[in-house]
């Protein structure tokens, strides 16, 4: 598979887009002023234990205390007790032998007031502060460096077991007592002394933040992860990648000194983008982040996802859309099914889906069919370095997938909720709008003793407001028994109305009509009259002017003698 890392440095973001043969299937953000604290180290103290919740609070030095549940503690401890302490198994490691423990109660291990050293594993949200674990990991570029516990282990992507046995037993080698190591993907293949050089490296920085436990206040910051870029030549620049490209020459300078240290064989790999287009442009990509907020996704077969995202959770519903298959109903069901499943995958990374997904998958008859499905969704997902599980189908024929959550989703970091409607995605109809802004009309009148009104609301709500010859209008006039003038305004918030000016009726009459009769005035003619084609319809602040013969001169500005001028509208003709 070809990949391509496409880096877009901005003065106040970085982006990161990961092409896949030609298609996006990942992207990353970091803004300047966005504080980054996943995988930051801190000293911390405890403020609360919660027994009924079996977890605690704990303060980091952030804005909200940051949340550690029983679970995420291996061996909670003073971080002033001696370092020779001989470590626990990591959570995991031989899970089948301890599953009947009981799990110790949060208030036999953390007391409040305590410090410990605690990493942030997952982004404050919303107003949920940021996860901590007491497992301590520092990732490297062959290497991730547990300095608490004492284990070995190799990634899973790695599956050839010989080579999974050498990695182990260099890495077993190589530790120093009471640490523990993981070796990451890309470690395959690689000699020993590099293994080597790589541990040294997060030796060295875990005695760093070691040594900064003895001094200093708390809470602390400790240790901070690195930025965008490195991580990405970190984690991703593997023999997979045939390129980096750069738009910025400062991040290209910056990667190459990178790349000496991490990957001195890849500096070949990057490149300083130079065209004048913009590189996301280029490269397709801003097109696909537009797509990536679009309820529906089309697929290639002509079937088509709707993805509905929620706080809780998202839901995923497959359609065959405009493919209608060639052989069976059952085969164009698996045919979708399966092109479905490959692209929620590629969504689900995209988007960084995360929680709790539901996938409505087409029925199927066969269980094989179903089992194929699942089996092509965990093969699209091998290239996520973000852990999921399929749980399997409900008896509903509902697919239960899980996905962890690390950072904001691609919609929450870019959007914010729209001030109209709050998040919903719904909006108020017209007639809705309408219908508040009469409200609205007549408590500001009952509040009143003057005898006439002008009001300013959007044109939408407006023209319903005044009604088809100003029908509307002269009912509420009838019912309130004052003078009420309403006119059309850009400016003002649909379902909203504001007072102009009120007193007698004169006044409010020559504040109200824009034109009187014998007027000449410049006006542009928007469109055709409804009832009379061959007239033209012009508008000045909302105000109707009924053009005769204007029709012919639509998107041109006219000019015009006023005939007549009525409340809610004019009539004229054009002169020359």
């Amino acid at each position: 598979m070809s990949q391509v890392i496409v880096i877009n440095a901005g003065i106040n973001e970085t982006r990161v887009a990961i092409l896949e043969n030609g298609l996006l299937g990942e992207l990353a953000f970091e803004r300047a002023d966005d504080e980054r604290v996943v995988g930051n180290i801190y000293r911390g103290k405890v403020e609360n234990v919660l027994p009924g919740m079996e977890a605690a609070f704990v303060n980091i030095g952030l804005d909200r205390n940051a949340f550690l549940y029983v679970d995420d503690i291996i061996r909670p401890k003073s971080i002033f007790e001696c370092e020779d302490d001989t470590p626990e198994i990591p959570k995991g490691k031989d899970k089948d032998k301890d599953k009947d423990k009981d799990t110790p109660n949060i208030s036999s291990l953390l007391k409040e007031g305590q410090d410990l050293l605690v990493q942030v594993i997952k982004e404050p949200i919303g107003t949920k502060g940021a996860r901590v674990v007491t497992q301590l990991t520092i990732a490297g570029r062959y290497l991730v460096l547990m300095p608490n516990v004492d284990y070995v282990g190799v990634s899973r992507r790695i599956v050839d077991e010989k080579e999974r046995e050498r990695l182990r037993a260099m890495a077993g080698r190589l530790k120093p007592a009471g640490c523990g190591v993981i070796v990451r993907t890309v470690a395959e293949g690689i000699a020993e002394d590099e293994l080597a050089g790589d541990l040294n490296f997060l030796l060295n920085a875990w005695r760093r933040i070691h040594k900064k436990t003895r001094r200093g206040r708390t809470p602390q910051l400790l240790y901070r992860d690195h930025d965008l870029v490195y991580r990405i030549m970190r984690d991703f620049f593997t023999d997979d990648i045939d390129e980096i490209v750069v738009d910025h020459e400062g991040t290209y300078k910056r990667c190459l000194e990178m790349a000496k240290v991490l990957a001195p064989s890849f500096a070949g790999k990057i490149a300083l983008y130079r065209n004048e287009q913009p590189i996301f442009d280029f490269y397709g990509i801003s097109s696909e982040i537009e797509r990536a907020f679009k309820r529906k996704v089309w697929l290639s077969c002509g079937g088509y996802l709707v993805i509905d995202q929620t706080e809780a959770l998202t839901v995923i519903d497959v359609n065959t859309g405009k493919f209608i298959g060639k052989t069976s109903l059952e085969d164009t069901v698996v045919a979708t099914n399966l092109e479905a499943a490959r692209e929620i995958a590629r969504q689900m990374r995209l988007r960084n889906l995360a929680g709790i997904i539901i996938i409505d998958f087409i029925d199927m008859i066969e269980e094989d069919h179903r089992e194929e499905v699942i089996r092509v969704l965990g093969e699209a997902l091998k290239s996520d370095k973000t852990k999921s599980n399929i749980l399997g189908f409900t008896a509903l024929g509902l697919l239960e997938v899980t996905r962890k959550k690390v950072r904001q989703g691609l919609v929450e970091y870019l959007t914010d909720d729209c001030p109209n409607c709050g998040g919903t995605g719904k909006v108020f109809s017209k007639e809705a709008l309408a219908s508040q802004a009469e409200r609205e009309i007549r408590k500001i009148v009952a509040q009143n003793t003057d005898k006439g009104f002008l009001f300013h609301a959007h044109p939408s709500v407006a023209s319903l407001l005044i009604g088809p010859g100003g029908s509307n209008l002269v009912r509420l006039e009838e019912e309130l028994r004052r003078i009420i003038y309403i006119r059309g305004h850009e400016g003002i918030e649909a379902g909203k109305v504001q007072l102009i000016t009120s007193g007698t009726k004169d006044k409010v009459e020559k504040a109200a009509l824009p034109v009187a009769k014998g007027d000449i005035i410049e006006v542009e003619v928007r469109e055709p009259h409804l009832s009379n084609p061959g007239d033209g319809i012009g508008r000045i602040e909302g105000y109707v002017i009924d053009i005769e013969d204007g029709a012919q001169c639509v998107g041109n500005r006219v000019r015009v003698r006023i005939d007549k001028a009525y409340r809610t509208y004019a009539k004229g003709k054009m002169i020359h």
